[in-house]
């Protein structure tokens, strides 16, 4: 599990594509304090396994599934990566809980500038903007960001210089691809809640009236013409 607080910016350096997978060579300098193979670090949001160290690097083993669903497609060698470790128990929770499983991508649309900050607009799929609500947290390229507003078309996220000079958004243009995961926890309100939702009946008002000793405030729920 991470927070969605970048710990510091590395660089793809070998790409080996194989039949099966690609392995990737990251290096770092923060991230490595304390690590160990089979540790796991967020490169843009992406969870990977740790396979190999040396004092300047790690290698991890990326998967198909994670290169259809990611920006990891499109990833070069040189290329600025964000980075963060795992969260550990008992430390600071700084942005929200992201698990390094991305959902999908997005492009950014349109970049403004708003004072200090900058925001971004980035166009996604139905699928994933169902997920996205507005105050509600998103993370981007491993990023935890909240978000502004929401079309059916697309999100918007206000960026404080702090976060620019300290991530790869900085280096961001329109028609980018981003990595994108949505909350964790709405995606559990919905799988628990759906099922409910489905078999309750329309809803048709609300009748209050008094009853009883001292005037009992009661409410009665029409529903399908019963309460």
């Amino acid at each position: 599990m991470f927070t969605g607080i970048i710990e510091e910016l590395g660089t793809i350096g070998t790409m080996d594509r194989r039949p099966d997978s690609m392995r990737l060579t990251v290096f770092a300098d923060t991230v490595l304090a304390g690590t160990r193979t089979g540790d796991s670090i967020a490169v843009n949001g992406v969870c990977l396994t740790v396979t190999a160290m040396t004092d300047a690097s790690f290698c991890a083993d990326v998967m198909h599934e994670t290169i259809r669903r990611s920006s990891f497609k499109d990833i070069r060698s040189g290329s600025r990566v964000n980075l963060e470790r795992a969260v550990q128990m008992g430390g600071r929770m700084g942005g929200h809980i992201v698990s390094g499983h991305i959902d999908g991508t997005g492009t950014i649309s349109r970049i403004d500038k708003d004072g200090i900050a900058q925001v971004y607009h980035i166009g996604a799929a139905p699928e994933l903007l169902e997920y996205i609500v507005e105050k509600g947290s998103v993370a981007i390229d491993g990023i935890s960001l909240t978000v502004v507003a929401v079309t059916n078309r697309e999100f918007s996220v206000s960026v404080i210089p702090h976060t620019l000079g300290n991530t790869t958004l900085t280096e961001k243009q329109t028609g980018t691809c981003v990595n994108l995961e949505t909350d964790i926890v709405g995606k559990y309100v919905k799988k628990f809640t759906g099922p409910m939702r489905e078999k309750a009946a329309p809803f048709h008002g609300i009748c209050f009236w008094k009853t009883g000793f001292n005037h009992t405030v009661r409410i009665g729920v029409f529903i399908h013409g019963t309460y």
